[in-house]
């Protein structure tokens, strides 16, 4: 019997806060769909990596700036159709991880570039990739990648209305940065 399409094996996630999070939770499900078998099998948007006794925050809390939480989105992916290390680039092409706190016209804490590893072999891809995006993509420019790579603290689902929600609402707004890069 197969696990969510892991022929067996366990799904693994991954955690990234980029800016606004309807608008990565659309990006990661327009180029890897679910029903294509391409490796994500499931994703909800939240807040992590906040202050611990931030419990349970609304949206509009986390937007006060008062908990430290980033706006971010959960993968549960299968590691036997993508690999952890194609889902770290995928998120470096698709925001500008060189400014601190902001995305476009999103500013705050919550808007930060950020890894959530969940694994330690998780910790050493995304230092490896970061590494690697910095001087191909960022060095030329003379940018530097401020994306905090830490580990995965205590997840909050997002209010349901956040949940897909650009695919509930297609005219909704979306960060210009939420795009492929390169």
């Amino acid at each position: 019997m197969e696990l969510f399409g892991t022929a067996g094996g366990k799904p693994e996630v991954a955690i990234f806060a980029e800016g606004c999070f309807w608008g990565v939770e659309h990006i990661f499900l327009k180029y890897y769909p679910p029903a294509e078998n391409k490796g994500i099998l499931k994703t909800d948007v939240g807040y992590t990596g906040g202050k611990e006794d931030a419990k349970n925050p609304s949206y509009k809390l986390v937007c006060t700036g008062s908990t430290d939480h980033a706006e971010a989105v959960r993968i549960e992916f299968d590691p036997n159709v993508v690999s952890y290390n194609e889902l770290v680039e995928f998120f470096y092409r698709t925001h500008d991880p060189t400014t601190r706190n902001q995305q476009g016209k999103d500013v705050g804490t919550q808007y930060r570039s950020a890894i959530f590893y969940t694994t330690p072999e998780q910790l050493e891809i995304a230092k490896r990739v970061t590494e690697e995006v910095q001087k191909k993509h960022f060095d030329p420019k003379g940018q530097k990648i401020v994306t905090e790579i830490v580990a995965a603290g205590e997840w909050w689902d997002a209010e349901d209305y956040h949940q897909k929600y650009l695919f509930k609402n297609p005219s909704g707004y979306q960060c210009p940065n939420h795009r492929l890069h390169w």
